[in-house]
């Protein structure tokens, strides 16, 4: 079993778009991290949170978007998250962005659990179940 799917809306501002007027395409990572960093809270932990008690962090390792329409200045959109698989030390998202129920982009991200030093660390069990079942809560 997976996360259920976390979504959250988030405004098209001036400063995100081009001289097209255009979401400029590196800001749909900007989205996609917020709605990621917006779930783990939901699930009772945060970055911040992790790294004091657990000494570590997650970085992205891979990500590939699909873009299907462009999202413009004033848009509310919907970014969605879903957790898709959850390993020792990695986690796989998949997250949509959409617009009036039009598909904008999709994205696959692939999370890695390291420690300061940089090098993989595995993700605490409680969190590792909690990602996986929907449950989780930092101590």
């Amino acid at each position: 079993m997976t996360l259920p799917d976390f979504s959250m809306k988030i405004r098209v501002y001036y400063e995100d778009t081009d001289a097209g007027g255009v979401v400029f395409y590196a800001n749909y990572l900007k989205f996609a991290e917020r709605a990621r960093t917006e779930m783990l809270r939901e699930t009772g932990y945060s970055h911040t949170g992790l790294a004091a008690a657990h000494d570590f962090y997650f970085v992205v390792r891979h990500c590939s978007i699909d873009y299907h329409a462009p999202a413009r200045l004033d848009d509310l959109l919907d970014v969605s998250v879903r957790v898709v698989a959850v390993g020792g030390a990695s986690m796989e998202m998949a997250q949509d962005i959409w617009r009036d129920g039009h598909l904008l982009a999709r994205l696959d991200v692939k999370l890695a659990c390291v420690g300061k030093n940089g090098r993989p660390v595995r993700i605490p069990a409680a969190l590792r179940h909690g990602m996986e079942s929907g449950k989780a809560h930092e101590s």
